[in-house]
């Protein structure tokens, strides 16, 4: 009698824990092993006006790559089309970030990023820049200036709103 019960319960548990693996597989697609937890710098950066934070994974220029100690992809330097993560080199404002032409949700979001580089001109003022909108109307005033870097970041963007 001992023997039987235990059998009942012990087919329970591998139906069950069938049942389970079963609906894993459905519920959350193909399978990508078991996962861990690491540790890696966050960024924060704007996107028309308020903050987004991102990680910086990879990027096209060796010597980028080795300054911000993340993997160096010469295949990402190919990809075209992508928008635009502003940087600031020389004077900055206070508290400037890098400056995102877009995020998730918007239709031309991607993790993948065109680096442009911007430079205030000398004599002019440097202020806080926390969009893109704000970039053009300060290039059409003469203050700012951009060039494209010839760079390819990917930097996915993991929180909307800091």
């Amino acid at each position: 009698m001992t023997r039987k019960l235990m059998l009942v319960p012990l087919g329970f548990v591998a139906v069950l824990a069938s049942a389970v693996v079963g609906f894993a597989a459905i519920a959350g697609g193909p399978m990508m092993g078991p996962s861990t937890r690491v540790q890696r710098p966050a960024f924060h950066g704007y996107y028309d006006g308020h903050k987004d934070t991102y990680l910086s994974t990879d990027v096209s220029s060796k010597s980028d790559a080795k300054a911000m100690h993340i993997n160096y992809s010469a295949s990402l330097g190919t990809v075209k089309g992508l928008p635009e993560i502003y940087l600031v080199e020389g004077r900055a404002a206070t508290g400037q970030l890098a400056i995102f032409g877009s995020e998730p949700g918007e239709k031309d979001y991607s993790p993948l990023w065109s680096e442009t580089i911007l430079t205030w001109k000398t004599g002019a003022t440097p202020v806080l820049i926390t969009s893109d909108t704000q970039i053009n109307k300060i290039e059409k005033t003469g203050k700012l200036t951009e060039r494209d870097a010839h760079v390819v970041l990917n930097c996915p963007i993991i929180k909307v709103g800091a």
